[in-house]
């Protein structure tokens, strides 16, 4: 747990939030920040926020308490909608900086170290780190090689203009962050990250990239699947069009409605043309989805529902 003292400030305190639903892979990910490098001047807690409706987490939350070199703090916040649990680290945080982190994921060794270190060098109000995708051998062949899970920032020229959760440092004193919490109408469709990350840019927040700071995460056998990606696609082009009709003036709904449609036709023409080709198929295939879904939000079509089903894990 020892390093470098004059890579961020002296006293720093960082919260690392875990939102959780009923997952036992919640152990590896407990187990992975175990073994952060942590600098001495740096003070770490884990915040673990179970979305069960029965306080399920707490048992082996408990039973991990002693292997764990940092402070564990367990909030009970039900039910089965992510936003509460991620509003619920907000409001428990008292650090310099709040982390965010999967309770699917595996943090690097450096994960941490290497966020701060970028808070510390751009004053950015969030630092986004890459989420890489472990593939098991049962994977398709095309979804590995065009590695289709794994989860990086979308630069809109020179800057990022939103963000994810699975795997951000919050500089909780940020005035683009005070009072900011996460939507719960979108707390069981997805894009809860998105519209909160976008808010806090267009308030002035910027966002910055640490490409070394990765956690990894597995890619079960129900996400390996086409249509588990075209969901999540479709999905994510919904909370886009959303967005821009929420900003945007509604003269220019049509305008944009027409773009969106010129981009799927033209996305799905591209998968029609690569069609023994799986990669690139795929790929165009998945871009036209996401494009239908901008369409399906700019007109006003409620996000698809995706989490919050209490019989089944939600993310």
């Amino acid at each position: 747990m020892n390093g470098p003292k004059s890579l961020v400030p002296p006293a720093t305190r960082v919260d690392i939030g875990v939102c959780t639903f009923r997952r036992p892979e919640l152990e590896r990910t407990l187990r992975s920040l175990a073994d952060l490098e942590v600098p001495e001047a740096v003070a770490v807690r884990i915040i673990v926020a179970d979305n069960d409706a029965m306080p399920s987490a707490r048992p082996l939350v408990d039973s991990l308490r002693s292997s764990l070199p940092f402070e564990v703090l367990y909030v009970h916040c039900p039910a089965a909608n992510i936003s509460i649990a991620r509003n619920a680290c907000l409001d428990n945080s008292d650090g310099d900086f709040l982390a965010f982190i999967d309770d699917d994921e595996e943090a690097s060794a450096e994960w941490l170290l290497l966020l701060l270190m970028m808070a510390e060098a751009t004053a950015a109000d969030a630092v986004l780190g890459p989420v890489k995708a472990r593939y098991d051998a049962a994977a398709p062949d095309w979804m590995r090689r065009g590695d289709f899970h794994s989860t990086n920032p979308v630069w809109v020229g020179d800057e990022i203009r939103t963000g994810y959760t699975c795997n951000v440092l919050l500089r909780t004193g940020s005035a683009a962050l005070a009072g900011r919490r996460f939507s719960l109408s979108l707390g069981t469709t997805g894009g809860e990250d998105t519209e909160y990350f976008t808010h806090m840019h267009r308030a002035g927040g910027r966002l910055a990239f640490a490409a070394n700071a990765f956690v990894e995460e597995p890619v079960p056998g129900k996400r390996a699947q086409l249509s588990w990606l075209a969901r999540r696609r479709f999905r994510m082009g919904q909370t886009h069009g959303r967005l821009l009709a929420q900003t945007e003036a509604p003269k220019r709904r049509p305008v944009l409605i027409a773009l969106a449609t010129a981009k799927a036709g033209y996305c799905m023409l591209a998968s029609l043309a690569f069609a023994p080709f799986a990669i690139p198929r795929n790929r165009y295939a998945l871009r036209a989805l996401m494009h239908a879904g901008a369409i399906s939000g700019l007109v006003g079509v409620r996000e698809i529902q995706q989490y919050g089903q209490l019989g089944a894990s939600p993310r």
